[in-house]
């Protein structure tokens, strides 16, 4: 990337890459609403399984949608632009959630849902250069790190910060709404507990509207693609399709992101239906997400000094095959008490949960290094189609949409949503393949 002025001041720099970090806590904040959304809008709209998990479908079919239109608008608008008309098109998105609560309706929850996840997809493919062009190009792992950590810990905080405005006192809720009978006196019922949605999202479309006008006014650098270079290897290549394991590192992407995201955003659902209390169940996202910070860590201290890239690849594949075997094959009967600190209060914990949900929250270590060690070995010489490739991985995010649709609907046929898990299996096979020999068809 070339960029028009590379003389900043200290305190430019500091600001630019305080306000980048902010954006990267907002991607990890607004990604991981989702697991509190499910079990809410599950109750205030009487769903069934399979059909609350179209909100992870109308969230990521957005990124498939949207990943080569966000490169074609960044081409014509600039990156800087391009991060605020992705926010302003977030900011509607949340908007969109005041009528819905208002009339309960959700396919109108649904088009928030999809509203917001088009202008991450554009946010995202706008910020992510920043990272590396902000300061000196040596110390842009650093930088990489610490916009990592922030990602995650936003992750951590959002769940549990909106599960305790959303599904405050839900299990008295479900037992009112068990016992009545009146159609008119359960539709009100209903109706006040969509209502809670109104507040957090009105600040929600505030504060992303106000955030695009600092960008917008905010002395960021502008970056310009560099010229591409045609070498005569490359030229040989007519397609991004001449590139075998590029489009093979597509589909582990996709079956990642959607292994991700059933471990994520299902784990709540999950503890609900073995009848744990949702003042517990509403941390299980956090904790699964804690693990993912673990995870990074060792990434960040291990790679490449001790382990390579598909090294951790392998490691995290298997170690995926084998938490979900445990996840599906223990009894949900048995149970572990671990200390739980509540980062909204400060306050120490204790959870009492199945070791079931236990090994589904740990899939976080076993997601971690998965994204970041498929896009370089995807990446890995495509040349001039880098651009493309980096589109393609970027629709792959579908995953996340498709996988816990299935994901729901088999809880529906086995009608347990703990053997559902066997899902994964496949999805971590798929894995396992490119890490071993995917990876290497050029």
């Amino acid at each position: 990337m070339a960029i028009k002025n590379q003389t900043y001041s200290r305190s430019e720099y500091l600001f630019s890459i305080s306000l980048i970090g902010v954006l990267f806590f907002l991607f990890g904040f607004v990604t991981w609403l989702n697991g509190a959304l499910i079990p809410f809008l599950k109750t205030a709209c009487e769903l069934s399984d399979i059909a609350a998990y179209l909100v992870t479908f109308a969230f990521y079919i957005s990124y498939f949608v949207m990943a080569i239109p966000s490169s074609k608008i960044l081409e014509r608008i600039g990156f800087r632009n391009g991060m605020t008309l992705g926010l302003a098109i977030m900011s509607l998105g949340a908007l969109i959630f005041i009528p819905a609560a208002l009339s309960r309706s959700y396919i109108l929850f649904l088009s928030g849902l999809f509203v917001l996840g088009t202008g991450l997809a554009l946010l995202q493919t706008a910020v992510n250069p920043y990272v590396t062009i902000l300061g000196p190009i040596e110390s842009a792992a650093k930088r990489i790190s610490i916009m990592g950590i922030s990602n995650k810990v936003a992750g951590v905080l959002a769940p549990i910060l909106l599960a305790s405005i959303l599904l405050k006192d839900a299990e008295h809720i479900k037992e009112t709404l068990a016992g009545l009978t009146d159609l008119t006196q359960r539709a009100a019922l209903l109706d006040e507990l969509a209502h809670r949605m109104i507040i957090p999202y009105l600040f929600m479309t505030g504060f992303l509207a106000a955030l695009a006008l600092m960008v917008r006014l905010a002395h960021l650098p502008e970056i310009n693609p560099e010229e591409e270079v045609n070498n005569e290897k490359e030229s040989t290549h007519k397609s991004i399709f001449s590139y075998p394991h590029l489009i093979l590192g597509v589909i582990a992407l996709f079956f990642y992101v959607g292994v991700e995201v059933i471990a994520g955003d299902t784990i709540i659902r999950y503890g609900e239906s073995l009848n744990i209390a949702m003042s517990s169940a509403k941390y299980f996202t956090s904790l699964m997400l804690i693990f993912m910070v673990i995870g990074y860590f060792f990434g960040v201290a291990l790679i490449p000094k001790v382990i390579s890239q598909k090294n951790a690849l392998i490691i995290c594949a298997s170690l995926g095959i084998v938490l979900t075997l445990a996840a599906v094959l223990v009894s949900s009967s048995s149970q572990i008490e671990i200390p739980f600190i509540d980062l909204l209060t400060f306050q120490t914990i204790t959870l009492t949960i199945p070791y079931t949900v236990l090994f589904i929250a740990m899939l976080g270590l076993a997601n971690s290094l998965v994204w970041p060690a498929i896009w370089p070995l995807a990446l890995d010489g495509v040349g001039k189609y880098t651009k493309m490739g980096s589109a393609l991985l970027i629709m792959a995010i579908a995953g996340g949409a498709v996988l816990p649709l299935l994901y729901g609907w088999l809880s529906q046929v086995l009608q347990s949503t703990q053997q559902a898990y066997w899902i994964a299996i496949p999805c971590y096979l798929v894995i396992l393949f490119y890490a071993v020999a995917g990876h290497k068809k050029k």
